[in-house]
């Protein structure tokens, strides 16, 4: 009869998360993703195979738990408001950490074609889900009849990317929050 887990792979995924975060894929030892996951390494290796299988699972995990939080309200298709509550969960997602799947498709992304592929997938989201909330606001009047709402799409997801690196250097500061209303300000009518 099996052993039950003496874990729980959401914790050790949580815990993977704040690694990753502070060393990067590459800066991540083994021994400290063993230590700070409670795990032993035979029995890492046993769940997870490898450490780069395991940092997709990690990285699923991120999107699943902490992304989607963000991408929700652009899901809910409200217009302005919907891209508002996305930058405003986003900015407290990454600020004064960045965002893992920003800084790991960074690292990899040249390297390891599953990452650029889950790479690829979250932009075309992010987009897509733009897209279809500056629709929304067009219709609604939210934002100026003039706007090129694919191109204002590429410039929201751009800053996106670029939020998640500025995360970690503005700390605790209030600067990706005035940021966002400079972005969005020039939208509206």
């Amino acid at each position: 009869m099996p052993r039950k887990a003496l874990y729980n792979v959401d914790d050790v995924l949580e815990q993977a998360i704040a690694v990753f975060l502070e060393h990067g894929y590459y800066g991540a030892i083994m021994d400290e993703i063993i230590a700070r996951t409670d795990f032993n390494r035979r029995g890492f290796y046993l769940e997870f195979g490898s450490k780069q299988k395991f940092l997709y699972i990690v990285l699923a995990h991120y999107q699943e738990k902490h992304l989607s939080i963000a991408f929700k309200h652009l899901e809910n298709n409200q217009g302005m408001m919907s891209i508002e509550g996305f930058f405003e969960d986003y900015v407290s997602l990454v600020k004064g950490r960045g965002c893992l799947l920003i800084n790991i498709i960074t690292e990899l992304g040249f390297d390891d074609e599953k990452i650029r592929d889950i790479g690829r997938h979250y932009i075309d989201r992010l987009q897509i889900d733009f897209i279809g909330c500056l629709e929304k606001a067009q219709q609604n009047g939210e934002v100026r009849s003039d706007i090129n709402i694919e191109a204002t799409a590429l410039q929201l997801s751009s800053y996106v990317q670029g939020f998640a690196v500025n995360g970690i250097l503005a700390g605790d500061t209030d600067e990706l929050y005035l940021a966002t209303k400079a972005l969005l300000g020039p939208l509206t009518r």
